[in-house]
């Protein structure tokens, strides 16, 4: 069997209604409404995902979960985004980890066991990586990380853009450790919700994807215990399976969030054209050349999303070596859903008419949600820089 036929069986045998049934993703659309409007945390949906089993849709079989492929959890991630982008992209912050947890177990690593076992009983984690102007991302942070003497480490830095920050049980987190004699390293950890020395603002007040609540969080000594803390690298790029299911998960996921929102996007414009009439023809808009090369046009780009993302996640779960091209190739996808889905909507919002100007439609809320994902890492600039070093090698002057 070829590897291209195994990976259509495996879809064509997937029923993504069965994870996200049509009353569920009703339900989320309807309060999306909600949750943009009034700036709070879906924690219904949450409860209703939890309840679904979708915090454990990666999680292996054997420790509890559905045992589902990074694939089969991208076209997941770009059905519920079609429903409520915020959700979408909340969630993504927990899969990410069980993802990482996922590609480890695939590699015969089993460092993030708790994760996958935590997440299979209904436990909820985040993502405390990112911080303002750290451009290292992965490779760098401004929190330092304190050994505690005993394995463990006591951390100290403010964390921006936490998803879930109502929700998480436990927090993943990076520092520099500095002091130690084998260091300086770059340690991950994961921190509980109950220390007190972890504490979040409350400071979501943004143009859109507001039910992410992905508040500011301040550590102050918050302690990871040594069974808590799961790698001391190198600062700067490792070829390490944690650094590399973090990268390929994150990228991949979101892709699939911003994939979802243009789809969604690309059929409010078709329904918006087969119900809008010219008061001058009395002629449906959708025979109007002009909207039919537009919409045309929208789906020619979104139409080239879905299978990129379905071979990149296919190739991950199937442990494909790119080598030195897996960042340039994970970055791109990222990069060009964004894009794309951003050019998509705004296509949508000249479809649908002025009406697509009020706040209150759907359009318009897709138009704000959209514009968050040119800041999630990897940002245009850092997408660019990585697929030049991929082909041109690093700058030599």
């Amino acid at each position: 069997m070829s590897v291209g036929t195994s990976r259509m069986d495996a879809m064509t045998s997937f029923d993504p209604a069965r994870y996200l049934p049509d009353d569920l993703l009703a339900r989320i659309r309807e309060r999306a409404v909600v949750h943009d409007r009034e700036n709070t945390f879906p924690h219904d949906d949450l409860d209703d995902l939890r309840a679904a089993g979708y915090l454990g849709i990666l999680v292996p079989t054997e420790q509890g979960g559905a045992g589902l492929s990074l694939a089969q959890a991208s076209v997941l991630q770009q059905r519920l985004a079609g429903a409520a982008p915020a959700t979408a992209l909340a969630i993504n912050m927990h899969l990410v980890w069980t993802g990482v947890a996922k590609v480890l177990h695939d590699r015969g690593i089993d460092d993030l066991a708790f994760v996958a076992q935590g997440a299979a009983a209904g436990e909820v984690f985040a993502f405390g990586i990112s911080e303002a102007g750290n451009d290292l991302v992965l490779f760098g942070s401004d929190t330092t990380a304190e050994p505690d003497g005993e394995g463990g480490y006591r951390f100290t830095g403010t964390k921006i853009f936490t998803s879930l920050s109502p929700a998480w049980d436990h927090l993943g987190v990076h520092g520099l450790d500095s002091t130690s004699a084998d260091g300086p390293k770059m340690v991950f950890a994961f921190l509980d919700r109950d220390d007190d020395a972890v504490v979040a603002r409350d400071d979501w007040d943004t143009l859109g994807m507001r039910g992410t609540q992905s508040r500011t969080t301040e550590l102050r000594g918050a302690h990871a215990p040594a069974h808590r803390v799961v790698r001391r690298l190198d600062p700067g790029p490792q070829p390490d399976a944690l650094v590399f299911g973090i990268f390929a998960v994150f990228e991949i996921l979101l892709a699939s969030v911003y994939t979802g929102i243009a789809r969604r996007a690309l059929d409010l414009a078709v329904e918006a054209a087969t119900v809008r009439r010219s008061k001058k023809t009395g002629a449906v808009y959708a025979d109007d050349p002009d909207i039919r090369r537009r919409v045309a046009g929208m789906v020619l780009a979104y139409d080239a999303l879905p299978p990129q993302l379905a071979v990149l996640s296919h190739d991950v779960d199937t442990l494909v070596d790119h080598g030195g091209r897996w960042f340039s190739l994970l970055a791109g996808v990222k990069h060009r859903a964004v894009t794309t889905a951003k050019s998509v909507v705004d296509d949508a919002i000249l479809v649908g008419g002025g009406s697509s100007y009020f706040s209150r439609t759907e359009l318009s809320r897709l138009y704000r949600d959209v514009l968050a994902g040119m800041f999630h890492p990897s940002d245009p600039e850092s997408a660019h820089a990585t697929a030049a070093a991929a082909w041109l090698g690093p700058v030599t002057s």
